[in-house]
């Protein structure tokens, strides 16, 4: 009996310090980990945050670009029949449209939906008025018809989803 009690004399002590010396190993291994996680993250933010701002940039110039306003004087030319312009404008919609579709990844699900319910409503918009139009009437008749029907709107859809945009960017900073 008295060989156990010096035998546990040299035993607890020495599994007290194996048990102290592990829990400060560990804290420290965990410790270690977090740092190495923030650094990553920080590296991460600072590639992701100009992307992101770029996308920004890039879809508020979008919906610019498909502003009612802004794409039919650009896309019309003389001569241009009622329903030509109506298949080029939509068009152009779509082509602006699938060539930011990527920009996605880099906003809100909800300011996504926003831009693709614009594009759907000017697509509406000039569907609408192209309806209104004979066989015989012209481009610039359409344009006319699309004006009227913006200047019914309180807000256009394009400067409403850039306003969201705006605001969606300012919650980042």
């Amino acid at each position: 009996m008295d060989d156990f009690l010096e035998i546990l004399k040299y035993i607890v002590p020495s599994l007290v310090v194996f048990a102290t010396a592990y829990l400060i190993l560990q804290k420290f291994m965990d410790n270690e980990y977090r740092k190495q996680v923030l650094l990553l993250r920080k590296e991460n933010v600072n590639i992701t945050t100009p992307l992101r701002l770029q996308a920004y940039e890039r879809l508020i110039l979008f919906l610019e670009r498909i502003s009612l306003t802004n794409i039919v004087v650009r896309v019309h030319q003389p001569g241009m029949t009622a329903k030509i312009l109506q298949d080029v404008l939509v068009q152009s919609i779509q082509t602006e449209y699938e060539h930011n579709i990527a920009q996605q990844v880099y906003i809100s699900s909800t300011v996504w939906g926003n831009i693709r319910k614009t594009k759907d409503d000017l697509i509406k918009m000039i569907n609408l008025a192209a309806a209104q139009m004979n066989d015989k009437s012209t481009g610039a008749d359409l344009g006319k018809q699309i004006a009227a029907i913006m200047m019914k709107l309180e807000v256009s859809p394009t400067h409403a989803t850039i306003t969201l945009l705006k605001k969606e960017v300012r919650q980042l900073f």
